[in-house]
């Protein structure tokens, strides 16, 4: 069976949207928007998820995830992250709860809506290019600096975006989040200034 992230992430982004939760696609699926496209075989989201919310969301996963309350209220209460499972195709769905980073409220404030199928008319909020890039070097950076995967990913945006991202931001984001260096790394490699 083919797995098609996208239309699992539209089954969770709608359940959201029912909730009235907001939320964007982040990960590898988010930076092949922007950037180079990579397979994925999970799906990263970052929600505004409240303990309160829970019930509801998982309500209306019903029968499509495996999805553990107790879980998801423990995540939305502590900031961190937690899991659901979309049965039919074994596809992981890592939602990570907002207030991980000083800028998850601007991001989540920046995210762009993006047209994902027309006919019916489907849209799925994601990172705009310069939050999955800050996104992938604040990853890069937390899992030792080794994943290939991640750098890649960094470069393809850089090489993708050429000319379109944001310097001022992107430069005042990056030293919030401590990766000022990496950005300044990533931009030669490409043959960017």
């Amino acid at each position: 069976m083919t797995v098609d992230p996208i239309q699992v992430a539209l089954v969770v982004a709608e359940a959201l949207e029912a909730c009235q939760v907001r939320y964007l696609i982040g990960g590898s699926l988010a930076s092949s928007m922007s950037g180079e496209p990579r397979t994925t075989l999970d799906i990263d989201m970052v929600v505004d998820l409240r303990p309160n919310d829970v019930p509801r969301f998982v309500g209306h996963l019903k029968g499509a995830f495996y999805a553990d309350e107790l879980t998801l209220r423990r995540a939305a209460a502590e900031h961190s992250s937690s899991n659901i499972i979309h049965l039919k195709t074994s596809m992981k769905v890592d939602l990570f709860v907002m207030g991980g980073t000083p800028l998850d409220e601007e991001q989540m404030t920046r995210r762009r809506r993006v047209r994902i199928s027309a006919d019916p008319d489907r849209f799925l909020y994601v990172y705009t290019p310069e939050d999955i890039l800050l996104q992938k070097l604040r990853w890069y950076r937390l899992g030792g600096e080794t994943s290939e995967h991640q750098w890649r990913d960094v470069l393809g945006i850089v090489r993708v975006q050429a000319g379109r991202l944001d310097a001022a931001y992107l430069q005042r984001s990056a030293a919030i989040l401590r990766v000022e260096d990496l950005l300044a790394r990533a931009m030669p490699e490409t043959g960017m200034p």
